[in-house]
């Protein structure tokens, strides 16, 4: 839910940037437009010089450093191993062994090469319907504002109890029904049919947007979820790129929008596809490995109670050793 409420102010500003930026265009042109849209991004340091971790405050930072005296070969040693230790703090490249990690890293990385080129050509594709070019920029504002009622509602939706516990599927489906867009939106031919693509995109968008990180922490937990998140950034970096610049090419080559659209539905369902299956058997295998994690504990599990003699010494016993460990001092002694 939070993580919805907090990316949902993206398409607040995305419904008025829309128009914005072709009245930009219009009066500035193209380059006075990128100026006053990088003057209004600057913000954006702002808000984040604001950001802090949550946490107790550190009151006692005074050092005590009497008597700590260290050989230069020691300090250089505990410095590598902080300096390592920082690193892999930031980025634990262990990840790379998790299993799910994995799955959902490939999955987004094909994902991303199709997910984001629909959004920048949907406007050059209504122009190319022979729709006037505010009516084509109002579609990213209707998609923009579906988006930002979907992603806070799609969280909550998330985290029932019905979802939450599978909600490796419902992120699957979700990127599943924005291929599916896609795939269809060859199909509308006039205004109408675009503002219902808009609709359903931007609902597609925000449930994929909502659920995108919380996916994410489900896999990898609480504590790896920071660098986690950095590791997919980085990796993510190569297939945001080239996804656009290669549809574009795809247009040039083609002469229309459709194929590109058709590419980049199919390459979006081909993802949603190999995530499904991927997770299905990833859920199958935590669960066979936790049967047998269960089964070894309770193999190995100690008795509660120490294992008694086969035979019990009857008192008779009792009183022949005590009478003669008092006739034998010594003998005590040597059984103590």
């Amino acid at each position: 839910m939070a993580n919805g409420l907090a990316m949902a102010g993206s398409p607040v500003f995305l419904s008025t940037l829309a128009p914005f930026n072709q009245y930009l265009f219009n009066t500035f042109g193209w380059k006075g437009s990128f100026l006053i849209l990088g003057g209004i991004l600057l913000n954006s340091c702002v808000a984040g010089s604001l950001m802090r971790p949550v946490g107790p405050k550190q009151t006692n930072k005074a050092k005590n450093k009497i008597g700590i005296k260290a050989d230069e070969a020691e300090a250089k040693k505990s410095h590598k191993k902080s300096l390592s230790e920082k690193i892999n703090k930031y980025l634990d490249f262990s990840l790379f062994k998790h299993r799910g990690f994995l799955i959902y890293l490939s999955g987004n990385v094909i994902m991303f090469l199709g997910f984001f080129a629909p959004i920048i050509f949907l406007a050059p594709y209504a122009k190319d319907k022979g729709i006037d070019e505010y009516s084509a920029a109002f579609l990213l504002s209707i998609m923009a504002f579906v988006d930002m009622f979907a992603r806070p509602s799609v969280g909550l939706i998330a985290n029932s109890r019905f979802i939450r516990p599978r909600i490796q599927y419902f992120f699957s489906f979700a990127i599943m029904f924005t291929g599916v867009c896609h795939l269809l939106c060859p199909l509308a031919e006039d205004y109408t049919s675009l503002v219902l693509y808009a609709i359903f995109f931007g609902l597609g968008f925000g449930s994929v947007s909502s659920v995108l990180f919380e996916t994410l922490m489900d896999l990898v937990g609480a504590q790896r979820f920071s660098s986690a998140v950095g590791l997919v950034t980085i990796v993510e970096c190569c297939p945001v790129l080239l996804g656009p610049p290669l549809a574009g090419k795809l247009v040039d080559e083609t002469g229309q929008y459709k194929y590109m659209y058709i590419a980049c539905g199919a390459i979006v369902f081909l993802s949603s596809v190999w995530l499904l299956i991927g997770n299905a058997i990833n859920y199958r295998l935590l669960a066979k490995e936790k049967k047998l994690a269960e089964a070894e504990k309770k193999i190995h599990k100690p008795e509660s109670t120490e294992s008694e003699p086969l035979s019990k010494p009857n008192h008779s016993d009792v009183n022949v050793q005590s009478a003669r460990t008092e006739d034998h001092p010594s003998e005590r002694e040597t059984n103590i």
